[in-house]
């Protein structure tokens, strides 16, 4: 990651419009998958504003790799508000500290790997959430955070653009449904920890999150549309990219992660969709060109390729809970294109 001006004013602007942002002073908070697109973009942000603005955040980075985050944060490992906590999802949580928050972020974003190893994928999705639920009712944490992701929604044809309680159709015997079934699970999970032990979750729902953060693994359409032109390479596309997708922009989602974070109601869910930035596979890819001066080829795509494709052909969100809280995107399609090609 390359920490550049522009990236660190961005995170300027969303502080100014996060609700409530004061009441994360002198709080504690978990932070898992930190070296992810959008765990390092929240780290990022909670270092900045205990820097510009004193907030005194004691940050807890849980990963399996300490030399992996190390890499990722740089010199700010060795800022006095960031620890690092041996974590892995699939494993009973070694650590004893009390927190006051929990944001779980930790999720492979590979679809190859769906394909490759999908019951890993669900053992991790599911467990890992299991063990941080179990910490959250033993050590008393004041609320939870889970993202999950728009994959749980599935298929609805009556449905035009996806309200936080409208669930489709997924293909269970179908290997690629592990991750979309993990996640509804894992959901499912902290409402029944809510309904027996008083657990204080809230869920935010991403729907297809890009930017400067992405990781070298990371294999979704638009990563590597963004990598694709970042190499001055074509973007290679392996379908028509027809399917409808709610967008946005990784400064965007952690910003509206805080605003669910701080103002959400417990035991609810919300989307996040930047409402401008709804558009195809097709058209994103085409802006990332354009941005880039390179050019959209097809090639036809693999037989693994296809297995690991999300099959909802419409996972446009409704963001209108998210913005009732008071959140609100600042970061056009076309603005997040250039800064994710730039930074």
């Amino acid at each position: 990651m390359n920490y550049t001006k522009e990236y660190w004013e961005d995170l300027e602007k969303i502080q100014r419009i996060i609700p409530n942002l004061q009441i994360l002073h002198n709080k504690s908070i978990l932070i898992t998958g930190a070296n992810g697109m959008i765990g390092s973009a929240i780290v990022d942000f909670l270092l900045h504003i205990n820097k510009t603005n004193n907030f005194e955040i004691e940050i807890f980075v849980a990963g399996r790799n300490e030399m992996r985050v190390k890499q990722r944060f740089g010199y700010l490992f060795e800022d006095s508000h960031f620890h690092f906590l041996q974590y892995d999802a699939t494993q009973k949580i070694g650590f004893k500290e009390k927190f006051d928050y929990i944001i779980h972020a930790a999720s492979n974003a590979n679809p190859a790997v769906y394909v490759k190893s999908p019951v890993e994928t669900m053992i991790s999705n599911f467990d890992g959430m299991l063990n941080l639920l179990e910490y959250t009712k033993e050590y008393e944490i004041s609320r939870i955070l889970y993202i999950s992701s728009s994959e749980v929604y599935g298929n609805k044809q009556s449905v035009g653009i996806y309200q936080e309680d409208d669930y489709g159709y997924i293909d269970l015997l179908n290997p690629r449904a592990c991750y979309p079934s993990a996640k509804r699970a894992a959901e499912t999970l902290c409402s029944a920890y809510r309904a027996e032990y008083g657990i204080d979750f809230v869920i935010a729902r991403p729907g297809h999150i890009y930017g400067p953060t992405m990781t070298e693994n990371d294999t979704r359409a638009s990563s590597q549309f963004a990598k694709d032109v970042i190499e001055k390479k074509d973007i290679v596309m392996k379908s028509a990219g027809l399917q409808l997708r709610s967008y946005c922009y990784v400064l965007d989602c952690i910003s509206a992660i805080l605003t669910i974070l701080i103002n959400g109601r417990t035991g609810e869910a919300y989307n996040i969709s930047n409402p401008d930035s709804i558009c195809t596979i097709r058209e994103i890819a085409e802006a990332f060109a354009k941005a880039g001066s390179t050019k959209v080829i097809f090639e036809n795509p693999t037989e693994v390729e296809k297995r690991g494709y999300n099959l909802m052909t419409n996972s446009s969100l409704d963001a209108k809970k998210l913005l009732d809280l008071g959140w609100k995107g600042l970061f056009s399609l076309e603005d997040g294109v250039s800064k994710t090609i730039r930074n």
